[in-house]
C-alpha cells in the first residue's frame, strides 16, 4: 500500500510517503508559508519514491485542531490533488498525531490555541491501538480534563504556553513534557494506514477541517477583557 499525508496545522509543514510499512519524511518549519511550499515538497517525496500520485492508495491529512488556514490548506490540499487523482482520502486528528509522534503510551496532547485556550486531548496506546480517554476539546489549561493515575506524558505546545496552569493540573500525572512537540505527516500516515487497510478511506468530497473553535476572531473589546483577565 502507497499513501501520501500532508500536516500543516503548526508553523511547521511536513509530507510523508508510506510504502508497505516503509515511511519517509519531508518535515521543515515554514511559518506562515505553507501554501507556498507545501506543493514543491509532495513533488518531491514522490520524485525522490519515483511515484506518481495515481500510483497511490490514498491521501491522508491532519485534520487539526490547529491553526486555522493551516488545517484548511492541508484539507484544500488533499482533496484537490485526490480529486484530480481519483484517490481516497482519510483525515487524522492532529492531537492523536501528536500522541503518536510522542513515543509515550500514556499521553496529554496540548496545543496552544490561543486567546487563553488550549486544544486537548488524552490518549492511551492500548494492544497497539489508540484510545481516546478524553475527546478532542478546546477549554483554558487550568480547566483541562483530568487524568488517573501516573507516568502520563505532556505533548505540545501549550505545555510550553501554559507550562504552570498545566504543571499545577497535572502535578501528580506527569512522568515528562515536551513543549515543543508538534504533528508530524509521518505520525499521519501510521495512523491513517490502518484506516486505509481497513477500508475507511473517504471519498475527497467528504475531507474537512476539524476547528473545535467556531469564533476565529476576537472584538477588540473581547480581546481587552482577555488582557485584564490574564493580568488580573
Amino acid at each position: 500500500m502507497k499513501l501520501l499525508a500532508l500536516e500543516t496545522s503548526t508553523e511547521y509543514c511536513s509530507v510523508a510517503l508510506y510504502q508497505d510499512g516503509v515511511i519517509s519524511e519531508r518535515f521543515e518549519l515554514v511559518g506562515q508559508k505553507h501554501s507556498e511550499l507545501l506543493i514543491d515538497m509532495i513533488a518531491a517525496v514522490l520524485h525522490d519514491a519515483q511515484l506518481s500520485l495515481v500510483e497511490l492508495d490514498g491521501i491522508a491529512y491532519g485534520s487539526g485542531p490547529g491553526s486555522f488556514t493551516g488545517v484548511r490548506i492541508a484539507c484544500g490540499t488533499t482533496q484537490g490533488l485526490a480529486l484530480g487523482a481519483n484517490l481516497r482520502v482519510y483525515g487524522v486528528c492532529t492531537l492523536q498525531a501528536l500522541a503518536q509522534a510522542s513515543g509515550h503510551s500514556r499521553v496529554i496532547a496540548a496545543l496552544d490555541a490561543r486567546m487563553g485556550e488550549i486544544y486537548h486531548a488524552v490518549y492511551e496506546l492500548q494492544q497497539g491501538e489508540w484510545i481516546v480517554l478524553s475527546e478532542p476539546s478546546l477549554c483554558k489549561a487550568e480547566e483541562a480534563p483530568q487524568v488517573e493515575g501516573e507516568g502520563w506524558f505532556g505533548a505540545g505546545s501549550g505545555f510550553a504556553t501554559y507550562s504552570d496552569a498545566l504543571q499545577t493540573r497535572y502535578n501528580k500525572n506527569l512522568q515528562g513534557v515536551d513543549g515543543k512537540a508538534v504533528p508530524h505527516a509521518a505520525a499521519v500516515v501510521a495512523l491513517a494506514a490502518s484506516a486505509f487497510a481497513a477500508g475507511k478511506g473517504q471519498d475527497a468530497a467528504l475531507a474537512q477541517p476539524l476547528y473545535l473553535r467556531n469564533k476565529v476572531a476576537l472584538k477588540t473589546a473581547e480581546r481587552e477583557q482577555l488582557a485584564r483577565e490574564k493580568n488580573a
